[in-house]
């Protein structure tokens, strides 16, 4: 059982064991976005409703908006703010457990490596943020919602970049 675990936790596993890994660096990356996201969305930027499950869920503080407020207008603008700042925090998280656990390092130096890695994760993240956007702005979903979508666009977008690209497999 040492030996499994040990190989398991290894660059040396196979690609289902590799996929298994970054999932669950994933989850705990997306742990620290969320609590980041509804840190900032829920105090400093105000932009959940009480409609929001989160709010809800998790007794956040919220915004009751009748629609016409210029601050409710600007709800998805905040909510990309939050999202951001969620992004930086668990993209600093993602790239030292990736490189620990998962992929091989060593293609490039590490600050090429840590260059590549988030602008990758800009980009997925840019294009998941415009369907974030597009879904509350356009689409009346709620924050949290769209939130979800967003990150699965991206989780998406990010293995596959930084297993091809970035790293060595």
């Amino acid at each position: 059982m040492r030996d499994f675990v040990r190989r398991f936790l290894s660059h040396d596993c196979g690609p289902f064991a590799q996929f298994v890994k970054y999932g669950a660096i994933g989850v705990a990356a997306t742990c620290v976005q969320f609590a980041v996201f509804y840190l900032l969305a829920s105090t400093a930027l105000k932009c959940l409703t009480p409609d929001d499950k989160a709010v809800k869920l998790l007794a956040l503080p919220s915004v009751a908006f009748t629609g016409a407020e210029p601050w409710y207008e600007a709800r998805w603008f905040l909510a990309g703010v939050a999202t951001a700042a969620g992004f930086v925090v668990a993209n600093v998280f993602c790239w030292l457990m990736n490189r620990a656990f998962v992929f091989r390092p060593g293609k490039f130096r590490w600050y090429v490596e840590f260059g590549m890695f988030f602008g990758v994760a800009a980009i997925a993240t840019s294009i998941a943020l415009a369907v974030q956007s597009v879904l509350i702005r356009f689409a009346g979903m709620t924050t949290s919602a769209a939130v979800i979508i967003e990150v699965a666009v991206s989780f998406l977008l990010n293995f596959f970049a930084r297993k091809f690209f970035i790293f060595k497999g």
